[in-house]
């Protein structure tokens, strides 16, 4: 499996091509442009697969696990200067300028999805020159609470200490922990998958991301950062997401003439393995590899700042409800 050092930090990374040549470094030889994928919090690239090798006609696609997540393990004892870096989005967005230098990447397309896409939006403002287009999947800005913010905090330092491996072995326990996620059911294996990248997620990182993506400042900041994007953007939104409901990526939408927001319907937090034929139609129109379909939803109604956060504590709740059995 490739890696590449980053900061300190070994980056799980792997190719998803159709191309019959490579480099010395398992980059892809071919004409393609270069989709790259970032996933979400406390998952991995494993989530992303399906959608990259059903897109590999259009794309050489590079998926990477994040720092702390995954397979981009955090070395023990964690070194100075790695705990010095912090948790803030930034600094995973730098972390993927400094993976695309050293696979000599200069200017890519991006599909990210929820903490990720925050993650994408933040490089795409820092990077500009490197985006030709982006496509953020369940993604959008909400408004600070205090005390709705204080309680999902504390909600979340439990839920990243309570993470036992014997929760692989519990029957049922993996389609219960993406209950809140789906609205349509999805392979067992890739409900596992979600469970197996949860518990591996390293602590620091697990914790610290929610930190700062689920903030003051992030609630502060992001509305500014999309409000400044330059390069044209396709946010898709699950119509039945509790996670990111849609009125919060219209709200992102609403800040930028550059973001196109469609909303899918009957799919949830993970639009993308829940319909993905409708999800690939999507982003190969948008991409300009197909026609417009025709009509879509747009607009529907959501939630305000301490709404979207006490259905993301809802989100725990599996979680919790196995925690209390144990």
């Amino acid at each position: 499996m490739p890696y590449l050092n980053v900061r300190g930090v070994e980056h799980y990374y792997e190719w998803i091509s159709t191309s019959d040549r490579f480099s010395l470094d398992g980059t892809p030889i071919s004409d393609k442009p270069t989709l790259v994928f970032i996933h979400g919090w406390a998952g991995s690239t494993r989530y992303w697969v399906s959608t990259a090798r059903s897109l590999a006609q259009e794309f050489d696609c590079l998926l990477y696990d994040m720092r702390g997540f995954g397979r981009s393990q955090l070395p023990r004892p964690v070194p100075s200067a790695v705990t010095a870096l912090g948790y803030e989005l930034e600094s995973y967005a730098d972390d993927l300028a400094i993976l695309l230098d050293a696979l000599q990447l200069q200017r890519v397309y991006l599909n990210a999805h929820s903490t990720g896409a925050s993650i994408a939006v933040l490089f795409i403002n820092r990077f500009s020159e490197r985006v030709e287009q982006a496509i953020l999947t369940c993604s959008g800005v909400f408004e600070y609470n205090e005390s709705a913010f204080k309680l999902f905090h504390q909600a979340s330092q439990y839920v990243v200490s309570f993470r036992p491996g014997w929760l692989l072995k519990l029957p049922g326990a993996a389609r219960l922990f993406m209950l809140r996620f789906l609205r349509r059911s999805i392979p067992g294996s890739a409900q596992r998958d979600f469970l197996e990248d949860y518990i591996a997620a390293d602590y620091e990182a697990a914790l610290g991301t929610v930190y700062t993506a689920v903030s003051e400042r992030a609630a502060e900041v992001m509305p500014q950062q999309f409000a400044q994007l330059q390069v044209p953007v396709l946010l898709i939104s699950g119509e039945y997401d509790q996670i990111i409901p849609p009125k919060l990526g219209e709200q992102a939408a609403a800040l930028s003439r550059r973001i196109t927001q469609i909303i899918m319907s009957n799919t949830a937090h993970f639009p993308m393995l829940e319909d993905p034929e409708t999800y690939l139609q999507q982003v190969r129109q948008f991409c300009g590899f197909l026609n417009p379909l025709g009509d879509q939803q747009h607009g529907r109604s959501g939630s305000g700042g301490r709404t979207i956060i006490m259905r993301a504590l809802h989100a725990f709740t599996p979680i919790l409800i196995l925690a209390s059995a144990s």
